[in-house]
Parts: structure tokens; sequence; C-alpha cells
């Protein structure tokens, strides 16, 4: 049933997103399969062109609520064809909830499970590591109820 389901969020997806180029509909189609048994929820499709060298890397934000009690899983793909390499980062107000790169060892994932606490607003932020040029999809998925 959750495979079913899953192909149906997919399919609705596809067919709405007709004025995406056609490289982001396989890029999204992709990452999304690629996030394991889940179900789709939405996805973060992202250009950010090069940042100025020593400045903060260019970002894009997205914002969402989430439910308590509730596990989301946050995948992030990188376009074949992008300089950069991708990073999502899940933010609760300041606080950093998850990230698919930890600066302090170097280490990159390709998604991270996010146990929701509380129900409110979090944010996504997408960029890329050095702040190269790059397109990526950040998919958001439901995992399961805690």
């Amino acid at each position: 049933m959750k495979k079913f389901l899953k192909l149906i969020y997919l399919s609705i997806f596809l067919i709405s997103t007709e004025a995406f180029a056609q490289d982001n509909v396989e890029l999204v189609a992709q990452c999304a399969a690629s996030a394991g048994d889940v179900t789709y929820l939405k996805d973060f499709v992202v250009k950010l062109d090069a940042g100025v060298p020593g400045g903060n890397p260019p970002s894009a934000k997205f914002s969402m609520v989430l439910s308590k009690s509730t596990q989301y899983r946050f995948s992030i793909c990188t376009a074949p064809d992008s300089d950069g390499e991708a990073i999502l980062q899940l933010f609760d107000m300041n606080v950093l909830q998850g990230s698919t790169y930890i600066s302090a060892t170097g280490k990159e994932f390709p998604f991270f499970d996010f146990k929701c606490q509380k129900t409110g607003v979090y944010h996504v932020f997408i960029s890329f590591k050095e702040g190269k040029p790059g397109e990526a999809v950040g998919i958001l998925s439901f995992v399961k109820k805690l």
C-alpha cells in the first residue's frame, strides 16, 4: 500500500510540474526514489550561482509546517553537471536540527531522518559546499508516526 501511495504522489507531481525543465523532473523522480521505503511529500528545486570569495555561500530557504510525533526524511541530490556538492540543513528557529553535511568531520550523507517533537514552522536551507554554483533537489518524505 505504501509503494502504491508513493507512485500516486510521484505521478501527481510529474503531471503538475510540466513547467520545469525535463532534467529537473528526472532529478526529482530519481531523488524521491532513492529516499527508500518512504512516502514523498514535497520537493525543493534549487539553482544557485557561485558565491563571492570570502562571503557566505548563496542558499535557498524553504519554510514548512511539520507535525509533532512524526518521523520525516530529508534527502538531497545534486545535479550531475553541478560544480558544487549540495547541502541540506533543517532549522527550528535558529537551531540546527539536522544536516546532510557534518562540517566537523567532512562527512556527507544522502539523507537524514528527523523525529519531530513539536508542531511548528521549520526552515530548510540548501546551499553548495565552498559556495560553488549548482543545481540540486531536496526531498521531504514521511517515514512514520511515532
